[in-house]
C-alpha cells in the first residue's frame, strides 16, 4: 500500500517488535472507546469520506462545481462588498481596535565572519510590535493622499517594489481605496524582467525599500525614462551622486504627511467598482519574460471567498505568519483572507522565521517561536527543506531514539490513514518538532507547486496539523482547489473551491481524454468569476490562454493536465509542457520524474532534460552538500566542493542511488536519467533559474547548461 512505502525504516529486534506492536495493539484497543466519545473525530471520519464536488450535468467534460456551491458559485465575501475597499471597511467597523499587522523591532545587527572567511549579517529582534485596523486604515488613507499630491491619478498604474511587510499591505490598501492599479514585481526579478514590467506599465511612481533601491533599482533606474517619484518604505535613503535627474526620492511617512494634509474633498469619485483593476501581478513564469496578469476586485474578492470557505472556524483567535513574496499571489490572496476575518497578520522573511534561519543569532528567538502563529502558507520547497532537516536530525540520535521515533511516526501513519488521532505520541514524541513552527499552527497550506505525499505525509505527521494543498494560478486570482481539513489522503490537491468550476478538456497528443476510466483525465479548465481579465498589453497570449463560452462564463486554460476521483477531488498528473517525446516515440513526464527524485536525502533540487532528438534523459542535480560530500568519503574521493561535484566518478555514484529511487516509484526504464550533472552552486530566485515560488525555469536551467547538455548528448557518449 501507498502508507506503507512512505514508512521509515527501523532496525528492532523482530522478538522486541513483536512485544511493542502487541503493546500498541493493546494500547489502542483499550482506549479506543473513550477517545471515539470524546474527540469528535467520527465526524471529521464521516467528511473525509463525503463526495465534495460533482458534476453539473452528465456529459463527458461537464465541469465539476463544489457541493456547497452546485447551483451558484460564491463571488462575495460580505453582502454588498464587491470592491477590496468595501471589504477593508466592512473589517475596520466589525474589528477596530484589534491587532491586524505586526514587526519585530530590531534590537541588534552585528557581521558575523565564517571560517570560510564570508561575513554572514546576523540580528537579534525583540517582541512583534502591532498596529490595529484603524491604525492600518488612516495610515493607508493617508497615504493614497499623498499619492494624489504626487499626481497619481485613479485607473493609473503605480508599481511596488518591496519585501513582504506591513507597509506593502498598507501601499496595496491605499491604491485599492483610491483606485490605483497596482503593479507587482518580485522582490526577486533580475534587472530585465524589472525593467520590462516598469516600461510595459509606464509607471511614473515606484514604493520600495532602502536596501532594494541601493542593491536593485540603482543600476536599472536610467533604464526607465518615465520614473518621477521613487517612494522608499523604511526611511530615508543614502543617496548616490550619479542619480538621474528629474526623478525625487520620498520616504512613505513624508507623503503620508502630504496625505493628512491635503484636501479629500473630491475622493468619492475615485472609488473603484467591481470591474475595475485591483493588481497587474507581474508573474515570474518559468518560460520566457514575466506577464503581467491583469486582476480586477471582483476576481480578488471572488477568490479570498472561495479560500476562506475552506478554512474552518477563520477568526480573531488566528495568527496568520507572513514571510512569502506579497507579489506572489498564494501570499497577496491569504492576507486578504486573514484581513477581511479578523486574523492578524505578523511578519517575517526565510532568512528570520525560525530559530535556525540564516539571520537569526545563535541563541535567539527566530520569529516563529515569538509569535505562535496558528495558520502557515508555504511552497513545497519549504516544506521539503523542513522535512530533510528533521530527517537528518533523526538519522543523527542514538539507536534507541531514532527506532522510538520512527515506530511513533510509523504507528501515527497508520491512525491517520484511517482517520483516527494520536494524542499520546503528539505530546510525547512529536511536540519539539512541532515546536518548530511555533507549537500553534492548526493548519498548513501549501501552494506554488505540487507537493510530495512524502513531504505532506511528513507534515501531518509531525506537526500535529492538517495540511491543506491548493492549486491555483495567478491567472485564476489564486484560487481554483485546496483540501478539506479533515482529507488526510496525500498527492491530491481537492474540489474546487465554491468561487469556481473545474473541466477537463481532452488532450489527444498525451493520451488524456475525460472518457478515460476509472477517471475522467484531461486539461484543467477553470471557471468564475475570479478568472483574470488577461495579460497586460498581450491581447495574444490572452486569446491563446483565456476562452468565453456560450453562457458567457470565462475559461482558464491552464496547462496542466488532471485526473477527477469519484469523491469530486482533483489529482495534478501531467503537464502539458512537461511532456517530451523521445526519438523512439515513449512519452517522459520531466515533472513525474522530478517528484519521484526530488525527496531523496542526496537531493536539494533536480532538473530532468530530454528532447526528441535521443533516445535517453539526461539531468541537473543540485547535491546535498552534506549527503554527497559523505558519498564521497565512503567511496574514498576527495577534493573540494567543486572536484566532488566536477567528478565523473562521483557522477557514477550519484546516478545509481537515482536509479535505485526511480526503480522503487516504479518509473519507467527510459525515464530514468542516463547521465547527470552535479551543480556546486543552488539554484535561487535570485539566479534567475528558478522562480519565487522555486519552480524550475526550464527554459533559463537549458541555456545555463547548454555545454553539459552538448557533453551528455554529445556523439561520443556510449
Amino acid at each position: 500500500s501507498k502508507a506503507a512505502k512512505m514508512k521509515l525504516k527501523h532496525n528492532i529486534n523482530p522478538v522486541l517488535l513483536q512485544f511493542i506492536n502487541l503493546i500498541i495493539f493493546v494500547y489502542t484497543f483499550v482506549t479506543y472507546i473513550p477517545w471515539y466519545i470524546l474527540s469528535g473525530s467520527q465526524q471529521a471520519i464521516a467528511k473525509a469520506k463525503q463526495v465534495k464536488a460533482k458534476p453539473v450535468n452528465n456529459k463527458p467534460g461537464g465541469a465539476y462545481r463544489s457541493v456547497n456551491s452546485l447551483h451558484c458559485l460564491a463571488s462575495v465575501l460580505y453582502p454588498g462588498c464587491d470592491t477590496l475597499d468595501k471589504v477593508f471597511k466592512y473589517a475596520i467597523t466589525k474589528y477596530k481596535d484589534k491587532k491586524l499587522l505586526g514587526t519585530r523591532e530590531i534590537l541588534k545587527e552585528e557581521d558575523e565572519i565564517q571560517p570560510s572567511g564570508k561575513v554572514f549579517k546576523k540580528v537579534i529582534l525583540g517582541k512583534y510590535t502591532w498596529l490595529s485596523y484603524e491604525d492600518v486604515y488612516i495610515k493607508a488613507v493617508n497615504f493614497g493622499n499623498g499619492l494624489a499630491v504626487l499626481g497619481q491619478q485613479p485607473k493609473t498604474n503605480i508599481a511596488i517594489f518591496c519585501e513582504t511587510r506591513a507597509e506593502w499591505m498598507i501601499a496595496a490598501q491605499a491604491c485599492f481605496m483610491c483606485n490605483y492599479q497596482l503593479v507587482t514585481l518580485y522582490a526577486t526579478l533580475g534587472g530585465p524582467a524589472i525593467v520590462h514590467g516598469l516600461n510595459e506599465t509606464e509607471v511614473t511612481t515606484i514604493i520600495t525599500s532602502k536596501e532594494l533601491m541601493q542593491t536593485k533599482l540603482k543600476e536599472i533606474v536610467s533604464q526607465v525614462p518615465l520614473l518621477r517619484h521613487i517612494i522608499t518604505v523604511d526611511g530615508k535613503p543614502t543617496m548616490w551622486s550619479e542619480f538621474p535627474k528629474g526623478v525625487i526620492v520620498h520616504t512613505m511617512a513624508s507623503v503620508q504627511a502630504m496625505g493628512a494634509k491635503s484636501n479629500t474633498g473630491n475622493r468619492q469619485q475615485a472609488r473603484p467598482v467591481p470591474s475595475d483593476i485591483a493588481v497587474i501581478m507581474y508573474t515570474s513564469g518559468s518560460t520566457g519574460v514575466p506577464k503581467g496578469v491583469m486582476i480586477s476586485h471582483c476576481n480578488i474578492i471572488a477568490g479570498i471567498t472561495g479560500m476562506a470557505e475552506r478554512i474552518p472556524n477563520l477568526g480573531e483567535k488566528d495568527i496568520y505568519i507572513g514571510y512569502l513574496p506579497l507579489a506572489h499571489v498564494l501570499e497577496l490572496s491569504a492576507e486578504l483572507v486573514c484581513l477581511s476575518h479578523g486574523c492578524r497578520i505578523g511578519y517575517s522573511s526565510p532568512q528570520t522565521l525560525a530559530d535556525q534561519s540564516s539571520k537569526i543569532k545563535k541563541g535567539s528567538k527566530g520569529d516563529v517561536t515569538t509569535l505562535k502563529p496558528t495558520l502557515m502558507a508555504a511552497v513545497p520547497e519549504i516544506m521539503d527543506r523542513i522535512y530533510k532537516n528533521v530527517m537528518n536530525k533523526v538519522n543523527e540520535m542514538t539507536s534507541f531514539q531514532r527506532n522510538l521515533f520512527i515506530l511513533a511516526y510509523n504507528y501515527k501513519m497508520e491512525q491517520i490513514s484511517k482517520g483516527y488521532t494520536t494524542p499520546l505520541c503528539d505530546s510525547l514524541i512529536f511536540r519539539k518538532v512541532r515546536m518548530l513552527l511555533g507549537g500553534k499552527i492548526r493548519i498548513l497550506l501549501c501552494g506554488g507547486a505540487p507537493l510530495s505525499a512524502a513531504t505532506q505525509r511528513f507534515m501531518n505527521i509531525c506537526f500535529c496539523c492538517p495540511v491543506g494543498q491548493g492549486y491555483g494560478l495567478t491567472e485564476s486570482a489564486g484560487a481554483g482547489t485546496i483540501t478539506e481539513v479533515w482529507d488526510y489522503t496525500t498527492g491530491r490537491v481537492g474540489a474546487p473551491l465554491v468561487c469556481c468550476e473545474i473541466k477537463l478538456l481532452n488532450w489527444e497528443e498525451g493520451g488524456y481524454y475525460n472518457t478515460d476510466k476509472p477517471y475522467p483525465r484531461g486539461e484543467i479548465l477553470i471557471g468564475g468569476q475570479n478568472v483574470t481579465v488577461g495579460y497586460y498589453k498581450n491581447e495574444v497570449r490572452t486569446k491563446k490562454d483565456f476562452s468565453v463560452d456560450e453562457n458567457g462564463q470565462r475559461w482558464l486554460h491552464t496547462g496542466d493536465i488532471g485526473e477527477f476521483h469519484h469523491d469530486g477531488c482533483l489529482k495534478i498528473i501531467d503537464r502539458k509542457k512537461d511532456l517530451v517525446k523521445l526519438q523512439a516515440g515513449e512519452y517522459v513526464s520531466l515533472g513525474k520524474v522530478e517528484a519521484a527524485l526530488k525527496n531523496l536525502p542526496l537531493v536539494d533540487n533536480i532538473c530532468v532534460y530530454a528532447n526528441s532528438f535521443h533516445s535517453y534523459v539526461i539531468g541537473f542535480v543540485v547535491p546535498n552538500q552534506k549527503e554527497l560530500a559523505e558519498l564521497a568519503r565512503k567511496k574514498g574521493f576527495k577534493g573540494t566542493w567543486e572536484e566532488i561535484c566536477n567528478s565523473p566518478e562521483m557522477e557514477r555514484e550519484v546516478l545509481k542511488v537515482l536509479a535505485e529511487a526511480a526503480m522503487a516509484a516504479n518509473l519507467e526504464k527510459f525515464e530514468i536519467p542516463v547521465k547527470i550533472r552535479l551543480s556546486p552552486d543552488p539554484w535561487t530566485p535570485e539566479t534567475g533559474l528558478v522562480t519565487d515560488a522555486f519552480k524550475l525555469k526550464r527554459k533559463e536551467l537549458t541555456a545555463y547548461y547548454q555545454m553539459d547538455i552538448d557533453r551528455m548528448y554529445g556523439k561520443n557518449v556510449k
